[in-house]
């Protein structure tokens, strides 16, 4: 009986340890298949192929009907513009046809995938342009099915606590009058009683449909549809690893399936980040914005442009946080983080400027001229910011480490010492900490990695002087206080005030060598930073 403590604690962590392998092998399953997605995409494209070759030798309007139906299905979760493309197409082939069935099921094709996209409005105008009387059970399902569906998705878009119950009841609604036409061992019908029972707070009866499904061999975009929608269930009974591990299986289905309009891989970076997992959350929240971006989902990149500012945020507190553990060295990481969050800034203002290209891209049906110009400038834009965050945050994080390691080894060796009472050698070791050359040795790091993005900087800048008064660097001077100076102002720091924080100088001193720089130049003064401003990354 003494031992039954010590056997359920190993019972308990070999439980732990598999259920963390278990997670762990599926994450590196999911990056890898996320890696190899352009292949699956490839044989989508190349299934379209065919059927786009079938569709020049048809025959006749109910041929190129049934042609243009498969096309939809196979754009509907894959690319938006072509699916709505096809299904206006749908449209005019069901009215030539003078088919009533036609011109509904056309109508329901049109509002699924303007609800996929986040067009809610227009899903609503549309639905209310249908009327299914006298229509096939299949067209009724589908019609109830999408109403539901539009009822449920408003709730989730808004999340509010007042307005989302109302919408779900109206979802339920539809949905129980959609179910009354599914044959009850169809997907459909297992799915939606699955959901409906999930909506209304039958957590244990949508567990057990969901589970269901699961344990058939389903395609793997039913999969991951079921696996998502489950995942939401455990996670709601507080079961977060459960729910993680289906939405890295409901993603790994979505990529082999070629299906761009998820939530799957956006939920699970959600999960990721209030786990804590901040590395995980960002590789795959940048799928998803990917996903988005392919798809067109508008809904989805509002939905997520929350999540990456909390993302962005979280790595700024982590770094506050080791600023305050250590303390005693408070001068340079005081620098570092200006630094990093300098770095975030300028991450931030560029992702603005993208969220503002991406609303210009959505204009492209009338003014497609002047959007090419725009998206253009903000896919400069854009490469730019993304050179700038790979470089500077992938250097901080690295010098980051490489401080850790020397404190900790600092820490370890006085510690020793003391235990050794060896105290001339703990002075000496203390005496031989020198902030200024970390702080020098600093600044030559941000000096390598500026003019690694700007290699150009210094003869740009030079060329805007007389000869008598450009700048010659010493040897093995990268940059000198003048040109930091215009370098911090190039990364988007033109405060007087953080320039003299950042370089340790009065704000009087960065303003009188900022003064006595324009006045030398051959450029007008007003026109100075301008210049600086328009140097390129390589």
């Amino acid at each position: 009986m003494r031992y039954l403590p010590i056997v359920f604690l190993l019972f308990v962590t070999n439980r732990f340890c598999y259920a963390a392998d278990s997670t762990s092998a599926l994450l590196d399953e999911l990056k890898s298949v996320i890696t190899s997605s352009a292949t699956y995409d490839s044989a989508k494209v190349t299934e379209i192929s065919g059927l786009k070759k079938q569709l020049d030798t048809a025959s006749n309007n109910e041929v190129r009907f049934a042609i243009n139906l498969q096309l939809y299905n196979q754009y509907r979760i894959f690319k938006y513009d072509s699916a709505f493309a096809y299904a206006k197409k749908l449209q005019f082939l069901a009215a030539d046809l003078h088919d009533p069935e036609k011109i509904t099921s056309a109508k329901l094709k049109m509002a699924f995938i303007l609800l996929s996209s986040g067009m809610f409005k227009e899903t609503l105008d549309t639905l209310n342009t249908v009327s299914i009387q006298l229509k096939s059970p299949t067209v009724k399902a589908e019609y109830y099915t999408l109403m539901g569906r539009y009822y449920y998705d408003i709730a989730g878009y808004i999340a509010d606590p007042h307005y989302s119950p109302d919408y779900d009841i109206k979802g339920n609604r539809y949905i129980d009058s959609a179910l009354q036409y599914y044959a009850h061992e169809s997907f459909e019908y297992n799915y939606y009683t699955g959901l409906r029972n999930y909506k209304s707070g039958n957590m244990a009866a949508g567990t057990a449909s969901f589970e269901k499904l699961l344990a058939t061999n389903l395609p793997f975009h039913q999969y991951a549809v079921t696996a998502s929608t489950l995942s939401g269930i455990y996670f709601e009974n507080g079961q977060p690893d459960k729910a993680i591990d289906l939405l890295i299986k409901a993603a790994i289905a979505d990529i082999k399936s070629s299906t761009k309009e998820t939530v799957a891989v956006f939920n699970l970076a959600q999960l990721l980040y209030k786990k804590g997992d901040v590395k995980m959350a960002s590789l795959f929240i940048e799928s998803a914005v990917a996903n988005a971006d392919f798809y067109g989902a508008r809904q989805r990149k509002v939905q997520m442009s929350t999540i990456v500012s909390l993302i962005d945020a979280e790595k700024i507190n982590n770094v506050e946080t080791q600023r305050r553990i250590l303390l005693h060295y408070a001068g340079i990481v005081t620098l570092f983080v200006i630094l990093l969050a300098t770095s975030v800034v300028i991450i931030l203002k560029q992702m603005k400027k993208l969220k503002q290209a991406q609303k210009v891209i959505t204009e492209a049906h009338r003014m497609q001229q002047e959007i090419n110009a725009k998206l253009e400038e903000a896919n400069t834009k854009l490469e730019e910011a993304n050179k700038i965050k790979e470089e500077y945050i992938g250097y901080f994080f690295n010098m980051d480490s490489d401080f850790f390691s020397k404190l900790e080894r600092l820490k370890k060796s006085l510690e020793q010492k003391i235990a050794e009472k060896k105290h001339d050698e703990v002075k000496y070791i203390v005496g031989n900490i020198n902030p200024k050359k970390e702080r020098e040795d600093l600044l030559k790091d941000f000096d390598k990695v500026f003019l690694k993005l700007f290699p150009n900087f210094v003869n740009v800048y030079n060329s805007m002087f007389k000869d008598e008064d450009k700048i010659v660097l010493r040897d093995n001077e990268l940059l000198n206080t003048d040109l930091r100076i215009f370098a911090l102002i190039r990364m988007g720091i033109h405060d007087n005030e953080k320039i003299a924080q950042i370089l340790q100088y009065s704000v009087n001193t960065i303003y009188a060598y900022k003064t006595k720089i324009r006045n030398k130049s051959l450029v007008p003064n007003e026109e100075f930073e301008a210049k600086i401003m328009s140097i390129s990354t390589v």
